[in-house]
């Protein structure tokens, strides 16, 4: 049987679902001058403006944004509100020592409560379950990377990883074929929609405009230039994550890596008393390709993945379209995941780009003698570390001597990616070799890594 074509694009259903994507609020009326300027309205642009304007509310702040607030992956996301360290603790022990690294990961965990916190001081109804993350493993492979990874968290402080075996896991989450999971409790469901839309009024209310319609193309000392004017300012901060590559100087600073989503129709009572995950918990996997996934506020099932993962030329979409065979592969791998719930319909799909530095690892910035700064490369980790990023940025713009300007991903930078064709081969290269390894590991041939992955690892920069 055919299936029906899946709504496709329109920027998120989490858009869609609040009523599509908002009407623009007005963009640059022409050149202005401010303390500071910033580029880019998703989280990072937001919670940067947020405390910069709590810790002073006479600073002249501006925010400038090419579509609307809440556009790129802030509006796209999987709702993930979690305490990754992006790039791994242990490259912050290497470089920082084992104090600083653990300091990194207490931050993460704060910030997550930090977000609630605001969430609800600010009146923002985010759909917000602080349920935790919990992780499945499928395959026997699979569950040595878990059982691994579970060891490995343990040998740290603040990360409060509990190990349940096939049974345990089953009844908190019936996926099908599970051998074994793991939870931790610093994570929090989100709507991410209903969280830029809300952290935009409050940012509003603060008194900082937000000017959408307009473009940036260029960043440098003292300025920004778009489309309507130029924006003259003693602080200029770049939050623009995965759409970084447009502006000039910037092509290959972070690589736009494209991940889609699905999301069902509401599953019936029948099918929820079947699955379970009634702690609202969100839920991924350990497959090198992995997915991630949220039971919605209004019991739905979100669940993404990779699809197509880069774009010749550093290319990203306008809308969020994304391709129809990602739909179905997405569909396929949800319907395995939970066979109970094949026959609810795929209500839409869409897809979003998120920054990916050389070495994979996220970073704030600011550097006092130009005024310039930065954030961002989260790898799919942001909606927690821009809360992080946007704390640091404005302890950074004001000076303000504090433990989070100390915190080792400060000023980190990676060397660039490489000029095309090489980028694109390199990148699709390691996601091919990710899958087959998937594929030799669901086949079941040994309990090991498949080599594949490593392959990809070493070309990836992650080994």
């Amino acid at each position: 049987m055919t299936e029906p074509r899946v709504p496709n694009g329109d920027v998120s259903w989490w858009w869609r679902q609040l009523g599509g994507t908002p009407a623009p609020r007005a963009p640059l009326p022409g050149p202005i001058d401010v303390d500071v300027a910033i580029v880019g309205g998703g989280y990072t642009g937001l919670w940067a403006a947020y405390y910069l304007k709590t810790l002073q509310p006479d600073l002249r702040v501006a925010i400038l944004e090419q579509r609307f607030a809440g556009f790129g992956a802030s509006g796209r996301n999987g709702g993930w509100l979690t305490n990754t360290v992006t790039g791994g603790r242990e490259r912050y022990e290497a470089s920082h020592g084992r104090d600083p690294a653990a300091a990194q990961q207490r931050a993460l965990n704060e910030t997550v409560d930090e977000v609630i916190a605001v969430a609800a001081r600010e009146g923002i109804d985010a759909d917000i379950v602080k349920g935790g993350e919990f992780g499945v493993a499928r395959t026997p492979s699979q569950l040595a990377r878990l059982r691994a990874a579970v060891k490995a968290e343990q040998q740290w402080p603040h990360t409060d990883v509990v190990e349940l075996d096939a049974a345990s896991a089953a009844s908190r989450i019936a996926v099908d074929g599970v051998l074994g999971g793991v939870w931790h409790p610093h994570c929090a469901r989100v709507h991410p929609a209903k969280l830029a839309a809300g952290l935009a009024a409050a940012v509003e209310r603060l008194g900082v405009p937000i000017y959408e319609q307009t473009r940036v193309t260029e960043i440098s000392s003292g300025r920004a230039i778009t489309d309507r004017g130029i924006v003259t300012a003693s602080h200029v901060l770049r939050a623009t994550e995965g759409f970084t590559a447009d502006l000039r100087g910037e092509h290959r600073t972070w690589l736009p890596m494209n991940s889609s989503m699905i999301v069902t129709d509401p599953l019936p009572g029948t099918v929820w008393d079947t699955i379970g995950w009634n702690g609202r918990e969100t839920l991924g996997d350990f497959a090198h390709v992995y997915m991630y996934a949220q039971r919605t506020a209004d019991d739905r099932i979100a669940f993404g993945g990779r699809g197509v993962p880069y774009r010749y030329g550093s290319h990203v979409d306008e809308d969020g379209t994304t391709q129809e065979r990602t739909i179905a592969a997405l569909t396929r791998l949800l319907r395995d995941f939970f066979p109970d719930a094949a026959s609810v319909p795929i209500a839409h799909g869409w897809a979003g780009v998120l920054g990916v530095p050389r070495d994979w690892a996220a970073s704030v910035g600011h550097d006092r003698a130009s005024g310039l700064g930065w954030a961002g490369g989260y790898v799919g980790t942001g909606v927690t570390a821009t809360n992080l990023a946007g704390r640091t940025l404005a302890d950074l713009v004001l000076e303000r001597d504090t433990g989070l300007v100390h915190l080792p991903w400060v000023g980190h930078r990676a060397r660039k990616w490489e000029p095309e064709p090489l980028r694109w081969l390199a990148v699709n290269a390691i996601y091919a070799a990710y899958r087959t390894a998937d594929r030799f590991e669901a086949s079941g041939s040994g309990t090991g890594t498949a080599w594949p992955a490593h392959v990809a690892d070493f070309v990836a920069g992650r080994h």
